[in-house]
Formats: structure tokens, sequence, C-alpha cells
């Protein structure tokens, strides 16, 4: 289960190393943040994972203290991220290329055996709500990427159980049904 503070703690990382980051040709950075004892290690810097953690945060409870440090990490990000807007589209862009082929390995996987790859879901829908943040952040995208995401789209929602929201409680809010209808439910097993 992630915190406020375990998301505050990557989130000055990135913000520390994003202009640097976003004028390099890497699409993944490495982040030099320690994960606090007992949670997961942090992923690497990318467009995607910083605003992940940046809705993530936004869906906690936070003291006024925090809400002011939140306050002063938007405004840092939207400042950089429109001092190198340019930078900013060209990597979102190519990380919804390289989140949708994962997107879609998984979901061909799924299919072939959903008996085998069912129980992942709960794990791989992180990278649709992925494909979600970037898409509004890439400019434009390709007319095909546009399209395999919608027939992606379409195969989950063929195979897909609604039900409750598989993330923590405390993130329900950051993520509402709608655009995040994935979250809210399991894919059948069999």
């Amino acid at each position: 289960m992630g915190t406020a503070e375990y998301e505050f703690i990557y989130l000055r990382a990135a913000l520390n190393l994003l202009e640097n980051y976003l004028l390099a040709k890497d699409l993944y950075w490495p982040i030099n943040a320690k994960a606090p004892i007992g949670t997961v290690p942090y992923p690497q810097l990318t467009v995607g994972n910083l605003l992940m953690s940046l809705k993530r945060l936004q869906a906690y409870s936070l003291t006024n203290d925090q809400q002011a440090e939140l306050t002063r990490i938007e405004q840092q990000l939207y400042s950089l991220q429109n001092r190198w807007r340019v930078a900013w589209e060209e990597k979102s862009s190519r990380e919804f290329s390289a989140r949708l082929k994962l997107w879609r390995d998984f979901l061909e996987e799924y299919r072939s055996s959903p008996e085998n790859h069912a129980d992942r879901y709960h794990y791989e829908i992180s990278r649709r709500v992925l494909l979600e943040l970037l898409r509004l952040q890439s400019g434009k995208l390709p007319p095909a990427e546009v399209e395999m995401l919608s027939g992606l789209d379409s195969l989950l929602f063929a195979r897909f159980i609604p039900g409750d929201f598989i993330w923590e409680t405390e993130l329900i809010n950051s993520f509402p049904p709608q655009p995040y209808w994935y979250l809210y439910g399991i894919l059948k097993a069999g």
C-alpha cells in the first residue's frame, strides 16, 4: 500500500532530475530515491511514472503542510513542462508507444491463455492507466497507435467483469470510473 510520503519522496527526486531527463535521449532514467522500508522500489523516471505518482498523491488526505508542498511540486512541474514543451511531448509520445506495446503483449498473452494470465491483471492494468495519462500529454499521437489502443480496449471490454475498484481504496477519487473504467473489475479467467 502506498502513502503520501512514498509519493512525495519520488516526486522530489524526479523534479530534481526532470530538466536533464527531458533534454536527454533516454526514455527511462534512474532515480536516486530510496523507497521507505517495506515498500516497493521506485520506478525509473519517465513522464508517465511522474504523472502517476502525482495523480496518486493527489488522492491522499494531506496535512496543510503536505498540501502546500504538493502545490509547490505542481507549480514546479508545470513550469518545467511549459519551458520544455516540445521535449515533454516527445518523451510522452515515445513512452506512449513503448507502454502501448507492453499492454498489447499482455493482452495477447491473456487472449491465448486466459487461465494463466488473468491473475496478472491487477499489476498489468497500471500500463493502461499510464497510457491514459500519457495520451493527454503527447500532443498528436500516430493514428495507428490511437486505433490500436481503441482495439485493445474493445478486447479488454469483451473479457471484463465489472466490479469493485481494484487498487487501494484511498486512490479511488483520483481514478474515477470515467475514464478509468478498467480499474473497476477484473478479467475473466477462462
